[in-house]
């Protein structure tokens, strides 16, 4: 099986590639349209900033590319936002647009909200291949600033301040706010589902 990584401007990518290796699966960080579309399985991972970002993959053509995949692709974090219609990171950002939703900035309502969202939290209604075989509410590793509303495209919700998507699933498009790299054995099982797909 041959995976791919989004080789773009955004940290992260190699975390990816590590927690990959630990699965036995050797993958290739690319941003060469040929290898991508060759590829099985494709990620798109990404710790940043969505205006940089789509910038860089504007000028770059990988923002049409991305659109046309028709292998399984996974966003993480990053790579979820960017793959709705809108942000309201970087001062207001038109994204892929592949989920049509928008992403949103935490507002803290009380003291204790602390912006960003950064570590453990549960998982819950879970309805999406990427959590096949969870009997119970799993906990995996968020560090994020905006959020993605519950909306239809919506695999798995998780309350921080408000409910919001923890995942998101359209079609071949796949999705994790959280960091299944950094979930340990869940976000392990996570990413052999995707694998798995």
């Amino acid at each position: 099986m041959k995976v791919a990584i989004i080789k773009y401007n955004a940290g992260n990518i190699y975390s990816v590639d590590y927690a990959l290796k630990r699965l036995g699966v050797e993958a290739v960080v690319t941003a060469d349209k040929d290898e991508l579309c060759a590829a099985d399985k494709v990620i798109f991972p990404g710790v940043g900033e969505a205006e940089t970002t789509m910038k860089f993959l504007r000028v770059s053509g990988m923002d049409a590319l991305i659109k046309e995949l028709r292998q399984p692709l996974l966003g993480i974090c990053l790579g979820m936002q960017v793959m709705c219609r809108h942000s309201e990171e970087g001062g207001d950002v038109d994204c892929l647009g592949i989920f049509d939703t928008e992403v949103k900035r935490f507002v803290p309502q009380k003291h204790e909200d602390k912006v960003p969202h950064m570590g453990w939290n549960t998982l819950t209604e879970t309805n999406s291949d990427l959590f096949k075989g969870f009997t119970k509410e799993e906990f995996v590793y968020f560090v994020h600033s905006f959020y993605v509303p519950v909306n239809e495209y919506t695999a798995a919700v998780t309350d921080y301040i408000q409910p919001f998507s923890a995942a998101l699933h359209k079609d071949n498009y796949y999705a994790t706010q959280f960091h299944p790299e950094k979930s340990g054995g869940v976000g392990e099982r996570i990413l052999r589902n995707f694998l798995e797909l």
